[in-house]
């Protein structure tokens, strides 16, 4: 039975990589980043559809859960992830960012993701980013939201300006 059930996850799993065949990758990290605005030790979660928490993307390594370190940077924010690929959010492909109680299989706390929505080539997505201590949420999220196009205060999920 739980051979059976394995066997299933996996079949589920191959059919998703090849639905997502078409999603390009990430963009390459850039060799000059610049400074280190800001830094959060914490987890990525995953990257889904925007505004779809439950149609994870799957292929380039993207659906894979991992500790990471977020740094935010004037050319992007780089998501660093220890086992799996790194993710590059360009500043120009950066939409808007906010607070969320989760995504794709992990839920928290109310307001517990920081979460980026960004273009993934012709794709907008959704990629969720736990910060290991509370106090560093706050601040990642303003500092990755002073590279939005948006100059509006980064909000929570009821909509209120977030502290």
């Amino acid at each position: 039975m739980i051979a059976l059930i394995v066997a299933l996850i996996a079949l589920g799993w191959r059919g998703r990589l090849r639905r997502q065949s078409g999603i390009g990758a990430p963009p390459a990290t850039p060799s000059d980043l610049g400074p280190v605005l800001y830094e959060a030790e914490g987890q990525y979660v995953a990257t889904t559809t925007a505004g779809d928490w439950l149609d994870r993307v799957a292929v380039h390594g993207m659906g894979i859960r991992s500790n990471a370190v977020a740094t935010v940077h004037p050319e992007g924010v780089l998501l660093a992830r220890a086992g799996a690929p790194d993710i590059f959010i360009p500043r120009d492909d950066l939409d808007s960012v906010r607070l969320e109680g989760g995504m794709a299989g992990k839920f928290v706390e109310k307001d517990g993701l920081v979460v980026l929505t960004w273009r993934l080539t012709d794709k907008r997505v959704d990629t969720g980013f736990r910060t290991r201590h509370a106090a560093h949420k706050p601040q990642l999220l303003a500092a990755a939201a002073a590279l939005t196009p948006d100059t509006t205060p980064p909000q929570d999920s009821t909509g209120r300006e977030s502290q």
